[in-house]
Order: C-alpha cells, then structure tokens, then sequence
C-alpha cells in the first residue's frame, strides 16, 4: 500500500468513527514530506494536517485563495517546487474543499471589490478569469491545478501529484486524482510495433496458395440437377421466361398511315408562237469597170 492509499483509508475509517484509524508514518519515510496546497480558508485551519493523518514535520503547506494555479511557471508553481527541491518533498497534493467562496463570486461582483478597495476597472487585466483563475467548480480547478503541476517542467517526473476534496464539514477525502495511477501511466513504454519480415510474408501467401486440387470437395450434386433446379426457379418468378413454352409468332407492327393524296399540278398557260421577220436576203455585186457600185435594194443609193 501506498503512502495516500493509505491516507484515504484511515480518514475513511476515522471519519465512519474508527478510533483505532490513522496512518503508520514509520512504513512511509522514503514517501515523505507531502507537499499540500490548499485554499486559505480559515475553517480549513482545524482540518489539517490531521485529516491526512500525518505529523507537522512531514506536512509542508501552501495556501493561496482558492488553491489556483493559473500555469506550469506561475509564482504558486515556483513555490511548489521550490518546496520540492529545498524541503526534499516526495508526493505533491493540490486539495480543494466544498463550499469555497472562490466558485462563488463572479466577474462583475470581482470588479465591484476591487472597486470598493480603490483599484478602478481600467487598472485591471482585461481577462480576469485567466489572470485570477477565478472558477465556478471546486473540482474542475482541482484537476487543472494537477495538470499544470504534471505540466511544468520544474517538477521532477518521479513525484506523484494526487488531486484531493476535503468536505468542510466532515473532513471526509475524496481522491479526484491518483497521481500514482498517472505516473504509472506515462512511464508505461508504448508497445512496438511488430511487422512481418518480407519472407515471412512470402511464406505465408505461398503456403496459402499451396493446396492440393484432390483435397477440395465438391457438391455431390449433378449438373443436370442443378439445371432443372435453376429451370424450376426461373419458371417459379416468371412462368413466361419457362424454355418450355411454346413461342408465340412475332405479332408485326401496324402499317404507317398513308399519306394524303397530292393535289394535280396546274396546267401551264398556253404557248403563243411570235413571228420574227426574216430579212430579205442580201445579194452582193461586184462593182463594175466603171467603179460605181450597184444600187441598194429599195432603190437607195449608197452615195
């Protein structure tokens, strides 16, 4: 068992009214001091460091309001592994408790205080739920306070880092984070990745390619049966499709309708010969001794 398993078991056992519970230090020396941070609620004052069953001497307590730790390299970090490397801690414990007035207050009601005090708006950081890591759940801040302090690379990668809620009331433990369990965890190596050797694989598909044709076994089924039974199905979906049906003659198609009849051309109009005038022939004499030349025709002269 474990130094916080065994710390739950004996608040448990104490807070069910066990008078005997409580944690035997000697058999966790090497576990210890147990560096806690928790809220600075005053009601948290009767609480510790007995609901974890341990000595003053092996508690190293931090306290900030709302036990917020706003990154892995914020100021609440340094102290925490300041704690580690000069007090020698050897388990880390970020505890938050029900009822924390933190969750309760808003924005707007986070300026008016600050207002009430003097320190106006425009002197404040923009985002004041990052720059307070102002929260609305007690556990979810828990649990983000855990992954910053896994986060940061001033904690060393052997401490656990548990995540704890505390009741106000009973002082009963509620182990939100196992820090054993997420340490176990990232120091686990991944699994290799094993492939098969190129002639492994070879083998194997020769050896799958490799049977013996006799080996196989067939339906003991004619072919003909198995024929008659395709026949018998086919007939059954479609009695038409059955091979042994007589085939009807091919039914022919209906002939075009003829067209309407065209109407006679129109007769041309009738040819009237014109009578062209033939010109009377031309008779050409020689010109006589005397050089004249013969008449015209019509009794013109050619002077």
């Amino acid at each position: 068992m474990r130094l916080f398993e065994a710390i739950l078991d004996a608040n448990h056992r104490a807070v069910a009214g066990d008078p005997s519970a409580g944690v035997r230090v000697a058999d966790y020396v090497a576990e210890l001091p147990v560096i806690a941070l928790t809220c600075i609620d005053p009601r948290l004052n009767r609480l510790f460091p007995g609901v974890l069953g341990l000595p003053e001497e092996h508690f190293i307590w931090l306290r900030n309001a709302g036990n917020i730790i706003t990154g892995p390299l914020s100021s609440t970090m340094r102290s925490i592994a300041v704690a580690c490397a000069v007090k020698g801690g050897r388990d880390i414990a970020v505890i938050g408790h029900t009822d924390c007035k933190i969750s309760h207050v808003t924005i707007s009601e986070l300026t008016d205080l600050f207002k009430a005090l003097g320190v106006e708006r425009q002197r404040l950081p923009e985002n004041l739920t990052d720059y307070f890591g102002v929260f609305a759940s007690e556990r979810q801040n828990v649990i983000r306070g855990v992954d910053f302090v896994r986060q940061s690379p001033l904690i060393g990668p052997r401490i656990p880092v548990h995540g704890l809620m505390v009741d106000i009331q009973s002082g009963l433990l509620e182990w939100i984070v196992n820090g054993y369990e997420t340490l176990e965890r990232s120091a686990t190596p991944p699994v290799p990745l094993s492939l098969p050797s190129l002639g492994a694989a070879v083998e194997n598909l020769a050896a799958r390619a490799a049977f013996d044709l006799g080996e196989m076994k067939f339906p003991e089924s004619k072919i003909g049966d198995m024929a008659s039974a395709a026949i018998q199905t086919l007939s059954v979906r479609d009695p038409a499709s059955d091979p042994r049906a007589p085939i009807a003659p091919p039914v022919a198609p209906p002939p075009p309708p003829s067209p309407p009849p065209l109407a006679p051309p129109a007769a041309p109009p009738p040819l009237h010969p014109r009578a062209v005038p033939i010109p009377p022939p031309i008779r050409l004499h020689p010109r006589g001794r005397t050089g004249r030349q013969p008449p015209l025709p019509g009794g013109f002269s050619n002077r």
